[in-house]
């Protein structure tokens, strides 16, 4: 495995994500979880949005091959040189809300979901200012290396989803600092992850409260952002934008409200969302979820 994600690594984007896109249609094809948990997702998406059968079938095709690219450009990410990874990022717009907090004196919370290519994101952060990412290690344990190595390199700094990186991100955000969360995965509630249910395209989510609880704590900015790929493998292009200016005190009310701005990153680029994720499942330890 570790000479496959080697030469992936080696490839041209382009080549890289037409391999991706094959092995997408792939998965479709030889993985009933896979197809079935993206299939499902995408009804919920459907039923949201009011899309046809015409229109869901066009997403199905364009996500299972979306989904194949982000795994096979995850070698790239985590191996090669960071310089090209910069130069990977073609263009950006929303930066002026980054400008403001800062000149603000302000700490940011970047909040970006399983969306476009949310490592590229964090990298073009790191070109520009300081940042601290919040992350959960891989199921799979011999990738974690791997993925530690690649996260780490340059100016990237991680901290583990457990209590000691909740309080390493409240010290960098009360210092000033800026952090990467990402909104959209279930917290581990049997393992003190703290999460509430609110909807997400119409169906009850397990969202987690942390980032409504940093931004109240610390006075930081939330900013939306995410690394939409471009086609053909020409790059990405990051999307910045700001969250509502307060999350209400109400831990359900502000979950919601989180998701919501998740919802509308999502719909700039539906086909890019990781729906083969199981974004509703019961995290076990979790209260069950509400009923209609």
């Amino acid at each position: 495995m570790k000479i496959l994600v080697a030469l992936f690594a080696r490839l041209p984007l382009p080549v890289n994500h037409r391999i991706g896109a094959l092995l997408g249609r792939l998965a479709w094809r030889v993985s009933p979880r896979f197809k079935r948990m993206l299939a499902a997702n995408i009804r919920v998406y459907a039923k949201a949005r009011g899309l046809d059968a015409k229109a869901v079938r066009k997403l199905e095709g364009q996500a299972k091959r979306e989904s194949g690219k982000g795994m096979t450009e995850l070698a790239v990410v985590w191996t090669a040189p960071v310089e090209r990874l910069y130069a990977m990022v073609k263009s950006c717009d929303g930066w002026e809300h980054v400008d403001a907090a800062t000149a603000a004196g302000r700490g940011i919370i970047f909040v970006t979901p399983h969306l476009g290519c949310y490592d590229i994101a964090g990298r073009y952060l790191e070109s520009r200012l300081p940042v601290m990412a919040l992350f959960r290690p891989p199921k799979l344990k011999w990738l974690e290396p791997i993925m530690q190595a690649g996260r780490e390199r340059g100016e990237g700094k991680t901290a583990e989803a457990n209590a000691g990186g909740v309080r390493a991100l409240l010290r960098t955000l009360k210092s000033g600092g800026n952090i990467i969360i990402l909104p959209d995965q279930v917290p581990a509630a049997e393992q003190g992850g703290e999460g509430v249910w609110a909807s997400f395209f119409g169906e009850p989510a397990y969202t987690m409260t942390l980032l409504p609880r940093l931004a109240r704590s610390t006075g930081a900015a939330a900013l939306f952002f995410f690394a939409e790929r471009l086609a053909d493998g020409a790059g990405y292009h990051v999307h910045i934008r700001p969250a509502e200016p307060v999350f209400p005190d109400d831990k359900s009310a502000a979950a919601t409200q989180a998701n919501r701005a998740v919802e509308a990153l999502i719909d700039m680029a539906p086909a890019q969302y990781l729906w083969s994720y199981n974004r509703y499942k019961h995290p076990a330890g979790a209260p069950l979820p509400p009923r209609d």
